[in-house]
């Protein structure tokens, strides 16, 4: 399978990866790391060579209790590293964002994917992404960052996320978008508990009934300093092992911050089971 990211191939007859390329000072795992424009675009040139197929790049966290940035902060972020790692590499870019101001500005700027974890349900969304010719990835979560992870409460997580799937995916065929350019994503840690986290791992193949290709984004996140007790960045091993699992479970693209060693971990995974 391959998804057209603007011009730009996706390939997913082998799992993909997506590297992170946080353009803020606040997130969770490599906030500020990569804030400065240069550094910004060398990870991302570094990252392709290691093997990433796109590299998502976001200039709002929305890790839990993260607050909203004002939009033209957001494009101060984002375009300037769009537009330099366009020219740079020959991978899509994804734009990772909730607002449609900025998913207009960082298409026409190069990128070929609109990553959303707010599922293209913000006024005017949809439309700027059926004009974009960009791909997207629907996400699932439960109410907003900054109140995700209070509460999280589901009376069935596994119908109620696939529900909710199925709607935003038919509110993008309604707006026009093609659907052999859609991605969804279960949207891991986003209003879910480590139970329902470790659920939706485990059945995480029930998705693939969509017919959509299916992204995880499981890269340090907190189900893993909560089963293994230590802090973001000694969660690589947990990530690596979560990874292996969702793409035998089927998802295609695996969304992370250590591109290199994921890279290996689905290589290893792909010759044993597509040979």
């Amino acid at each position: 399978m391959v998804i057209d990211c603007a011009g730009r191939r996706l390939e997913l007859n082998t799992p993909a990866v997506m590297g992170v390329l946080n353009i803020t000072p606040d997130s969770f795992s490599d906030g500020g790391e990569f804030f400065d424009l240069e550094q910004a675009v060398s990870r991302g040139q570094l990252m392709a060579e290691q093997g990433a197929a796109i590299i998502d790049i976001g200039g709002e966290s929305t890790r839990p209790g993260a607050l909203p940035v004002p939009v033209q902060q957001e494009l101060d972020r984002v375009i300037p590293v769009i537009e330099r790692l366009s020219a740079a590499v020959d991978i899509p870019l994804s734009i990772d964002t909730r607002h449609p101001q900025v998913m207009a500005a960082a298409t026409a700027a190069g990128a070929g994917l609109i990553n959303d974890v707010n599922a293209l349900r913000a006024p005017g969304a949809l439309a700027v992404a059926a004009s974009s010719n960009a791909a997207v990835c629907l996400m699932h979560m439960q109410a907003t960052p900054e109140t995700m992870q209070q509460n999280p409460h589901y009376e069935d997580a596994l119908v109620e996320i696939g529900q909710f799937l199925r709607a935003r995916m038919e509110a993008c065929i309604a707006a026009g978008i093609d659907r052999r350019k859609m991605v969804i994503d279960p949207g891991f840690g986003f209003g879910k508990t480590l139970a329902h986290n470790l659920q939706l791992l485990r059945e995480l193949g029930q998705f693939r009934a969509m017919g959509l290709p299916i992204l995880v984004g499981l890269s340090r996140k907190k189900m893993f300093g909560d089963i293994l007790n230590k802090p973001v960045h000694q969660r690589l091993y947990g990530s690596l092992a979560a990874a292996v699992i969702a793409v035998d479970k089927g998802a295609s693209i695996v969304r992370c911050h250590d591109v290199a060693e994921t890279v290996d971990a689905l290589r290893v995974w792909s010759a044993v089971s597509l040979s």
